[in-house]
């Protein structure tokens, strides 16, 4: 296996064949024009260029806002049972959630869902559109699911790599990713695939099948896809920190932390570690405080002496001497949990899609498109049920050994803290989202003559509903297991539930007391057949009209109009489970979730996870836009120049009226084949349904207020006075595109810097009552701290920033090989971006700014960058490419130092070594065309096996950082393809 960061030959390597492309170059600038995107029209109607990053549709104009596009033959190429991941692997791509990411997690509602993030601003600041058409959201915070979108029918992608939200409106701060169907598809083509990991796990099959045809004399057209995709998974190999079917690199990592106020000593306060072993419990049960600290059970309930790890011995105190809570090194690691996560889920994707157009006469078309997509996803985030030393026992259980219950006679004690990992439950917690999307567009599209000239417009309406079910299957309720263990001998000698009420509603005694069998109807009663379960509706409205033209020409060329209006209505109802949402004896209930005493809490919160609440909410958008390309000059010398500007002003019915703004212009030097260009744009991303209309819940909590603790009821609410965040998006860029001294070649380097203002971030009550006393009046009125009932709420608001800023490379070269003598041409592609820092300021009281760039526990490492040499020929290609994520730290604000460390502080701690490393793939693909009708191929990702890096936690944590890393090992794929 070889191990990522220790490759300096290969990078270096791969980086020269960067440089040797003159720095990088935009893919859709290496085309020449002739080459540009273009839509196969009907008869006689207008071919228009389709450029993702302005809504301007014109013959050979040239955006100056940078755009990577893939077209369907580098999809092939990828050629991955998703198309998510083919693009989530872009440099520009940065925390994308897929199947990989957040399968810790049963609570998040982000688990199973293929969404995009541009710059590391996560995927509610990235637009996703379909044939440049919002989606419906797959998620209360708004985001699509790719993995819904039919894939078979793709022929590009677009990735704006720039703010664009005066073209496309909100969400598109960070930019936007457009897929592009074939629209005018004829014949028949099919694809079949199929493949696994080496570790034998992750079986993977994927269908598709398309149809298109034309009738009416090619008036009409008609196109279908099928698609059916099941990627199995890598199952939990359950506790003991063992790697999935023998993955080796997995070795518990954590972070020991010691309290700030040890480290005067001179010594770090941070030391990762490898074997991190909790000492809090055990597989099967641990004793971890007073005098029987360190008896833990095996067997039938056989009481032993604990191995701590670091040679650590216990103090009777619930401390252990050599580790530091909760962390020591080595030992008995047989309930280890942080292992057991799924590493990739077992995923299934079904989707049928159709589109239908009908020209009405030459120049005008109506279509409509019908799309569905059901998504399921199974995972287990976490075996067992850990309680960490959280749980007492008393002496008189009858299911603990006589030997315990005589030494709590002999040590005068009545009851112990305990810990487990319940390794004796018979199933893990599995979480099953659901995702199912069914949406429907309906438009119109042509040309028209007005003050005479020649004008395009293109209208659409579209309605879209997906339906999200999330059911947790083998999930605990606390309050029933707490009951369960709290065991007593009854009459005849028979075990009952201590809890008179809880005995008389059906609890069965459970013994947690070591490696016994669960009685399954113990079992039915902590972890009922209906777990949680969260039921939502996500739907969305969309009108949408614009029209293209060129109104007048001035002495360099015609000025290009596009404007239009677009009217959208957002909203989602959620209901969760009565135990989760809030139910009691005295609350009306159902068969499948029956009141009970013990479950008591009137906000719910019962499960030991997955406690979904009710909500439900609605706003609507009415927005207008104009965008104009202005030619400036135009000469032999100095090479012609565009000026691009667009507004939009938007009202939301939640937050009133904002504007947002786009100037660029791009500058044809008269060097050959040299292009500069330049674009700022004010931007927005409008507060989303879950910030808005958050589920209310109240708890109680205790705050300090001018040097009192005073007890408050925290009450959560979303916020409707939320205002859009505010962006500002710059980019610089000097683009080289197919000098006649080098044709087929192609580079650009693009600067960008994004600012974000009034970003939405969430407090705890702590830090409100703390601006409130800064004098933040708006954080104030959440809050009463005088009357009798004194309250804060939380919620969302407009405190916190964002900074990013870095540049992008791209590169391509395309040369024959038929001047050597040989077969085919060779293509050489690199893609990278380097994140020189990404800075957030949270504007809570007592914090720093902290910069994320080149953090390997985030989303955006220093580097990210793709690398690809490819030879082809009529019949056959093969392709070796590569990924690199460079070396980066575990946090900027740590500070590294192994002896004569400054005292640790909050803002900044000290750690013994504060590097963590990058990661370097290889792949590879080919294919081969059997006949005129059939290819074959295969493709192989992470060839030589490299492991992902330790991403250390400082509790029980994942171990890993699947949103950088390949955390499945190498794959293997072979497939067919057909075309007739």
């Amino acid at each position: 296996m070889r191990t990522p960061g220790h490759q300096t030959l290969i990078h270096i390597a791969a980086l020269t064949v960067c440089a040797s492309l003159a720095l990088a170059a935009r893919a859709q600038e290496a085309q020449p024009a002739t080459d540009a995107t273009t839509e196969t029209a009907a008869p006689n109607v207008l071919s228009t260029v389709v450029v993702s990053g302005s809504r301007i549709s014109a013959r050979g104009f040239t955006q100056p806002t940078p755009t990577t596009r893939m077209v369907a033959a580098d999809l092939e190429k990828v050629a991955k049972p998703n198309l998510f991941d083919a693009i989530a692997e872009l440099p520009a791509l940065q925390g994308s959630t897929g199947r990989t990411t957040s399968t810790n997690s049963t609570s998040s509602g982000i688990q199973g869902l293929s969404s995009l993030s541009l710059r590391g601003l996560t995927p509610i600041r990235t637009l996703t559109l379909l044939d440049g058409q919002r989606v419906v959201g797959a998620n209360v915070t708004g985001v699509t699911d790719v993995s819904q979108f039919p894939q078979l029918l793709i022929k590009q992608v677009d990735v704006v790599t720039g703010g664009a939200s005066a073209s496309y409106g909100s969400d598109a701060v960070g930019g936007v990713v457009n897929f592009v169907t074939d629209k005018r598809f004829t014949g028949f083509k099919a694809n079949v695939e199929g493949g696994e990991t080496n570790y034998h796990d992750d079986r993977n099959a994927t269908l598709q099948a398309a149809w298109g045809n034309a009738f009416l004399d090619g008036r009409a057209h008609l196109s279908a896809s099928v698609e059916y995709s099941r990627e199995k998974g890598v199952p939990s190999p359950r506790f003991g920190g063992a790697g999935a079917n023998g993955r080796t690199w997995f070795k518990n990592p954590a972070f020991q932390v010691r309290p700030i106020a040890q480290t005067n000593d001179g010594k770090p306060q941070y030391t990762f570690i490898e074997n991190a072993q909790q000492f809090q419990y055990a597989k099967y049960g641990l004793i971890t405080n007073g005098p029987l600290q360190g008896t833990a059970f095996g067997p039938g309930g056989t009481p032993f002496q604990f191995q701590y790890g670091s040679g650590g011995v216990p103090t009777g105190t619930g401390a252990v001497t050599g580790c530091v809570t909760p962390f020591c090194v080595g030992g008995d690691l047989s309930g280890t949990v942080g292992g057991g996560t799924t590493l990739g889920m077992n995923m299934t994707r079904q989707v049928f899609y159709t589109r239908g157009s009908y020209e009405l006469s030459p120049d005008h078309e109506i279509f409509f498109t019908l799309n569905y997509g059901k998504v399921d996803s199974r995972f287990t985030p976490n075996p067992g049920a850990a309680k960490n030393a959280n749980l007492t026992i008393q002496c008189d259980n009858p299911f603990l050994p006589a030997s315990i219950v005589t030494a709590c006679a002999a040590n005068n004690i009545t009851s112990f803290q305990y810990g487990t990992a319940n390794a004796e439950f018979p199933k893990d917690i599995e979480v099953n989202p659901v995702r199912t999307q069914a949406r429907v567009t309906v438009g119109a599209n042509g040309r028209f003559d007005a003050f005479g000239k020649d004008w395009t417009y293109d209208a659409y309406a579209t309605h879209g509903q997906n339906t999200i079910d999330i059911n947790v299957a083998n999930m605990t309720l606390n309050n029933r297991y707490t009951a369960a263990i709290d065991a007593i001998r009854g009459p005849n000698n028979t075990i009952i539930c201590r809890n008179a009420a809880a005995a008389a509603s059906g609890c069965v005694p459970l013994n947690i007391i070591g490696d016994v069998p669960i009685d399954p109807a113990a079992w039915a009663y902590i972890a009922p057949a209906n777990g949680p379960h969260q039921h939502s509706r996500q739907r969305q409205s969309v009108a949408s009209f614009s029209v293209n033209g060129e109104p007048f020409s001035l002495w360099a060329g015609p000025v290009a109009l596009a404007f239009g209006a677009e009217a959208r209505k957002e909203q989602y109802y959620v209901t969760g489970d009565p135990y989760g949402n809030g139910v009691s004896a005295d609350t009306p209930n159902t068969a499948q979730y029956p009141a009970d005493p013990v479950l008591t809490n009137p906000i719910g919160n019962h499960w030991y996870a997955g406690n979904y609440h009710n909500a439900a909410g609605s706003y609507n958008v009415k927005e207008g836009f104009i965008e104009l390309n202005v030619p400036m000059f135009k000469s032999a010398s100095l090479g012609e120049a565009n000026l691009n500007i667009a507004g939009r002003h938007t009202k939301y019915s939640t937050s009133g009226n904002v504007d947002s703004w786009k100037v660029g212009s791009t500058w044809k030097t008269g060097v050959d084949g040299l292009r500069l260009r330049a674009v700022t744009s004010r931007d927005v991303r409008a507060p989303n349904l879950s910030e808005l209309f958050a589920a209310p819940l109240v708890v109680n909590n205790t705050v300090n207020s001018n040097g009192t603790t005073l007890t408050v009821q925290q009450r959560t609410i979303g916020n409707t006075r939320l205002r859009p965040e505010i962006g500002r998006n710059t980019t610089l860029g000097l683009v080289l595109a197919q000098p006649k001294w080098a044709p087929g070649f192609s580079a650009s380097i693009d600067y960008f810097d994004i600012k974000v203002n009034d970003v939405i971030s969430s407090l705890s009550a702590q830090q409100e009552v703390d601006l409130c006393a800064a004098g933040n009046q708006e954080i104030c009125a959440a809050m009463d701290l005088v009357s009798a009932t004194k309250y804060v709420t939380l919620q969302a608001f407009n405190l916190a920033s964002m900074h990013n800023k870095g540049f992008d490379l791209e590169g391509l070269y395309r040369f024959n090989l038929g001047s050597a003598g040989l077969p085919g041409s060779i293509t050489l592609r690199a893609l990278a971006t380097h994140t020189n820092s990404f800075v957030t300021d949270s504007g809570v009281v007592g914090t720093i700014p902290s910069d994320a760039a080149g953090v390997n526990l985030g989303n955006t490492p220093r580097w990210k960058a793709q690398f690809s040499q490819s030879w082809e020929t009529d019949a056959a290609s093969f392709t070796v490419s590569q990924r690199w994520i460079s070396d980066g730290v575990y946090s900027n604000e740590y500070i590294e130092c192994q002896t004569s460390c400054p005292v640790s502080t909050v803002t900044h701690p000290t750690i013994l070594n504060n590097q963590m490393k990058g990661a370097f793939y290889w792949d590879i693909g080919g294919s081969y065309k059997l006949n005129k009708n059939v290819t074959v191929y295969f493709k192989v990702d992470n060839l030589t096996d490299v492991a992902p890096a330790a991403a250390p936690q400082t509790g029980t944590g994942y171990g890993i950082n699947p949103f950088l890393y390949d955390v499945l090992g190498r794959q293997y794929r072979v497939g067919a393809r057909l075309q007739f």
